[in-house]
């Protein structure tokens, strides 16, 4: 099934500089919302987030178990403004048709043409 991935810090969370990975910021609202219209119109979400990579802070051994804790610390996240506990990934596949990140630089598909801006240029 097709899906739209949501990054989760900076984009559905505020993010500040130096904020550890054991907090969530507050909800970003526009894009609680936007989140809420697809989950409402029946389109899957997934929280796209680098916190449940294989690679936890250094000095930590059990990455497992750091994934488990970040993926229930963003689920419980979710709850908490009224959302589902939705699927929280670090990659992508095939059936993600979308991504919405405030990290993420857009180009046009198979040609590689920028379509929006970069802090490092183009």
């Amino acid at each position: 099934m097709a899906w739209i991935g949501v990054d989760l810090d900076g984009t559905l969370a505020v993010h500040k500089v130096g904020q550890g990975v054991d907090e969530i910021g507050a909800p970003v609202p526009d894009m609680l919302n936007r989140v809420r219209r697809w989950l409402d119109d029946g389109i899957e979400v997934k929280i796209l987030t680098a916190r449940v990579c294989n690679a936890g802070p250094e000095g930590d051994k059990d990455y497992g178990d750091y994934v488990l804790r970040q993926t229930t610390m963003v689920q419980d996240w979710l709850a908490d403004q009224g959302l589902p506990r939705l699927d929280v990934v670090a990659q992508k596949d095939q059936a993600m048709v979308e991504l919405w990140d405030d990290l993420a630089v857009c180009v046009e598909r198979n040609t590689g043409k920028q379509l929006s801006p970069s802090k490092y240029g183009g």
